[in-house]
């Protein structure tokens, strides 16, 4: 009775190929061949991501007769940390950690708060040269910043507005060598990437129905209190996105950190990005003079520094990826 009951599902499906001309089977088979084609696509994927990752882990461990050992691929003989010590010393690890850390969130929440409130002007209120002005936050997008250095150097290396300093004071504000600069480029979403996240925010409360609004507006909300009571908790996925975007361009950011910061506080990508001057004198037994770092010892040393650069970043995309792709999902093109 047990082996009638289990074979009758098989024999139904027997039947019903037969019936069906072979269709079932020739179903079934495309069905699996699709999905292993999809695992293999993804699990080849993966692998090409985290290949460079596990590859700069491997080399970070091994002493510097490893790196010489043609029978050494990934994983190493002669296990040290003593490396890493060496890029902490280079890098001015943990201060110029923490200097990137709180100037990437107080530069990202300027960005994001301001690019929301342009973002949701653009895509609700009609005024003057609209289609103009949005213009031209598609060319922040397209035009890289390096365009305008000379600009941002003169503007912020002889600040002023409207003459009112100098009238006051005789000369104009130098605001090099500081983060002022930038924290103004942020709250005047002229930052990094600005034009991008206006550009994705003004797409999504597009998507929003008036009606929601013109409600809010019949039961008495003004419209500073329709945008942060019912507008705003709606847009968060697509907030957080803009500033997890906001914050990992910042992290790695070199152009606006070496015109503003790098001369007040070092932060980890510019101390990064002149590991090697400074890898010469630090083996040196005389600090006057400099020796030539063999290349596959600089090369260890470099990946292992993009190897702690990467890491909170990875951390943070871990905590916040659901969000990252409902806001991707979210913010599509609609009009």
């Amino acid at each position: 009775m047990t082996a009638k009951t289990e074979m009758l599902p098989r024999e139904k499906k027997v039947s019903a190929n037969k019936k069906s001309g072979g269709y079932v089977f020739k179903n079934g088979v495309k069905k699996w061949t699709v999905s292993i084609v999809r695992g293999l696509l993804l699990f080849g994927l993966c692998f090409m991501i985290i290949q460079p990752m596990l590859t700069r882990f491997g080399i970070s461990l091994m002493e510097e007769k490893d790196l010489y050992d043609s029978t050494i691929v990934l994983l190493p003989r002669n296990v040290t940390l003593d490396n890493y010590k060496i890029v902490f010393d280079l890098t001015t690890f943990p201060r110029s950690m923490i200097n990137t850390l709180w100037t990437s969130l107080l530069v990202s929440l300027l960005q994001v708060a301001a690019c929301t409130l342009v973002g949701y002007g653009f895509a609700r209120y009609e005024f003057p040269l609209k289609r103009f002005w949005f213009g031209c936050v598609v060319l922040l997008i397209v035009i890289p910043p390096q365009t305008i250095a000379t600009p941002l150097y003169m503007n912020f290396r002889y600040f002023d507005v409207l003459g009112i300093f100098k009238a006051l004071t005789g000369d104009s504000l130098n605001l090099l060598s500081n983060i002022t600069p930038y924290l103004l480029m942020s709250v005047t979403c002229m930052g990094l990437k600005d034009g991008l996240y206006i550009y994705m925010l003004r797409q999504y409360f597009n998507g929003i129905p008036k009606s929601l609004e013109e409600a809010a507006y019949v039961d008495g909300c003004s419209t500073l209190r329709t945008f942060s009571t019912i507008m705003l908790p709606d847009a968060m996925p697509t907030v957080l996105s803009c500033f997890l975007f906001s914050f990992v361009w910042q992290w790695t950011d070199l152009f606006y950190t070496r015109n503003f910061i790098s001369k007040s506080m070092p932060v980890y990508s510019t101390e990064l990005s002149s590991i090697l001057t400074r890898m010469s004198r630090y083996f040196s037994a005389d600090a006057e003079k400099a020796v030539i770092v063999p290349p596959a010892r600089q090369q260890q040393l470099v990946s292992i520094g993009v190897l702690i650069c990467c890491i909170p970043l990875i951390i943070l995309y871990i905590f916040t990826q659901r969000t990252f792709v409902e806001s991707i999902a979210m913010s599509g093109s609609k009009e």
